[in-house]
């Protein structure tokens, strides 16, 4: 126990807690709404994360009160109950101690999820589509949530490019594990003669971050334009401008959002885009900075190859930054990747350069 305590000290989290409760007594904390919102919800997160390793601790006491009392009676009786509690009591602390691997800065947040195809047409925009639904039913089985925030259509039942938000307990943290180009390779079934192909999808994940308080922006250096939305044809297509694009000047950044039928929600989405873009380039430019003190190589987007899905000859799914691998390809796009999230995740404990936000005034 001892050794986690020291990673996780709960005098300092209660220190924050009383000091949050203490601001919260003065009638002027609750001026800014959204950034005492912001700390009520750092407050029952705080309040959550004691709860949750005090229990632990008691839990802990009273397994060596009952294996001293067995030692001195001789009671093998107990031997059984033991047993099991302590297996429990294991995985609640395997738990908790995975957490404090998550511990960057957005870590908690919810994650924007943007999947990109690669080049080779239909192949790489189907292997968008099967990734996607991947995500969305790993969320599933989470009981977390996902919403499609834009979806640029492809050929058939394609997908060129989307983006998903999806909301749970650390997603941000979680699913930077998924950043690079993952890789497909499987009998083609759009091929008449069925030959083996190769598909590449870049997958980028965004923390989401709020305006005023995460980053601010300066209206006068956004360009915003509205545009008819396009589609697969038919009723799909906007017959009025209501997709936006909107350009950040000083980065040259580009968001854009078709999805929804009104141009205010398409807004709306892009700046939700954009905010995430413009802390995503932020943490990016920092980590380039460190890796050059350290005479480290970080490589391009479309140069990190992080994973091959390998459906034929053989089936295997193997994560090349880890060496993790399975043969259950079917299960991992069914939504089955704990195992390499928690394999990434594991192998960056004490590289504070790999999950740390950017250090804001």
């Amino acid at each position: 126990m001892l050794t986690f305590w020291c990673v996780f000290d709960l005098d300092q989290k209660r220190k924050e807690i009383s000091l949050i409760e203490g601001n919260a007594s003065d009638p002027s904390f609750w001026d800014d709404h959204r950034r005492a919102q912001q700390k009520m919800k750092q407050l029952a997160e705080l309040k959550d994360e004691v709860s949750a390793w005090s229990e632990l601790d008691r839990e802990a006491e009273s397994m060596d009160e009952l294996l001293e009392f067995a030692l001195e009676e001789k009671d093998t009786s107990l031997v059984d109950t033991f047993r099991d509690d302590f297996r429990r009591l294991t995985e609640k602390l395997n738990e908790l101690e995975f957490k404090l691997v998550l511990s960057g800065e957005f870590d908690q947040r919810n994650a924007l999820l943007a999947i990109h195809a690669g080049a080779g047409g239909l192949e790489s925009q189907d292997w968008v589509r099967m990734l996607m639904r991947m995500y969305i039913r790993w969320a599933e089985q989470r009981g977390w949530s996902s919403e499609v925030l834009d979806l640029s259509h492809g050929e058939e039942n394609g997908v060129k490019s989307t983006m998903l938000q999806i909301s749970g307990g650390y997603t941000f943290g979680y699913l930077r594990s998924e950043r690079g180009v993952h890789r497909l390779v499987r009998l083609s079934p759009f091929d008449a003669d069925h030959a083996r192909h190769t598909s590449f999808a870049l997958v980028e994940t965004l923390p989401e971050v709020e305006e005023g308080d995460d980053v601010s922006i300066d209206p006068a250096d956004l360009k915003i334009d509205v545009f008819k939305a396009g589609g697969a044809g038919g009723q799909s297509v906007q017959k009025n401008s209501t997709a936006v694009r909107i350009t950040h000047l000083p980065t040259g950044i580009k968001v854009s959002c078709q999805n929804e039928r009104s141009q205010y929600q398409n807004r709306t989405i892009a700046m939700k885009i954009l905010l995430s873009r413009l802390i995503e380039r932020e943490m990016k430019l920092r980590a380039e900075k460190v890796a050059k003190l350290k005479g480290e190589h970080i490589s391009p987007e479309w140069g990190n190859q992080i994973r091959s899905y390998v459906l034929q000859p053989y089936k295997l799914v193997k994560d090349h930054r880890t060496g993790f691998e399975t043969s259950n390809a079917e299960g991992v796009l069914d939504g089955d990747i704990d195992d390499f999230v928690n394999s990434y995740l594991s192998s960056t404990v004490g590289d504070s350069t790999s999950h740390k936000g950017p250090n804001r005034k």
